[in-house]
């Protein structure tokens, strides 16, 4: 009896990563949510003012750029425990997404009014303001039972809505991307070496076949974890 009553303890409370209780935690998760909030105001005010999602990302792409790139700092602040993090999860999320803004959007201008950039950035906006509230009322250990359901469960329409709009700008870029030959390096040349952004994206599209799966699951099993009291061993990343 007394191990069927432990074992049903440790399902009621699983354990979880600890925030960081420190102002340098605090300060990261809080500046992280405002910048968020920031971009998600500037492009509800755009659609009000203008009625369509033509010229929303020439509007806000500096702050955009800035924002994710400044992102790359998050890597460090996984690995350091600034944020709870995967290391590994955070990574890829942080690398494709730099792509995407810096080596897509922003090279390829005539992909920028696809109404595939909208899917992306709406989803990227809502999930990091998601995520950084539930952070946020974490650190302050008053976290409100909304947030956290939010947390876990937004991602389930967010996660594939957000990979289908990266997914259809980079293949709006492909005819720019051949007719151009942007980015490419043909022979013959000094260094004898050739590279096709062409092909590039197109086996980046690929990557998403394997990719996405792991960190979407991966987002499930802490869904189950946490909501629901399951306890779920997992490999270190």
């Amino acid at each position: 009896m007394g191990l069927r009553w432990e074992n049903r303890t440790t399902c009621l409370h699983p354990p979880r990563k600890r925030f960081p209780k420190g102002r340098a935690g605090q300060g990261h998760v809080q500046s992280r949510c405002s910048r968020w909030l920031v971009l998600a105001i500037a492009m509800v005010r755009f659609y009000m003012e203008k009625g369509t999602h033509r010229g929303l990302y020439k509007s806000i792409q500096k702050t955009l750029k800035f924002f994710q790139t400044f992102a790359l700092l998050e890597i460090v602040h996984c690995l350091i425990g600034i944020v709870p993090t995967s290391v590994l999860v955070t990574g890829v999320q942080v690398s494709s997404r730099i792509f995407m803004v810096w080596l897509v959007t922003h090279s390829i201008k005539p992909v920028q009014n696809e109404e595939s950039v909208v899917l992306f950035l709406v989803s990227w906006t809502v999930t990091e303001i998601t995520r950084y509230s539930f952070y946020t009322f974490s650190l302050l250990d008053h976290l409100p039972y909304f947030i956290k359901w939010a947390r876990y469960n937004f991602f389930i329409i967010l996660y594939p809505v957000g990979v289908a709009g990266e997914l259809l700008t980079i293949y709006a870029a492909l005819p720019y991307v051949k007719k151009t030959g942007m980015f490419s390096i043909r022979l013959p040349n000094k260094y004898n070496v050739s590279f096709d952004y062409y092909y590039f994206l197109l086996i980046t599209m690929a990557s998403y076949i394997p990719l996405f799966p792991q960190l979407y699951f991966h987002m499930l099993r802490q869904r189950r974890k946490v909501l629901h009291g399951e306890v779920i061993v997992e490999k270190d990343d």
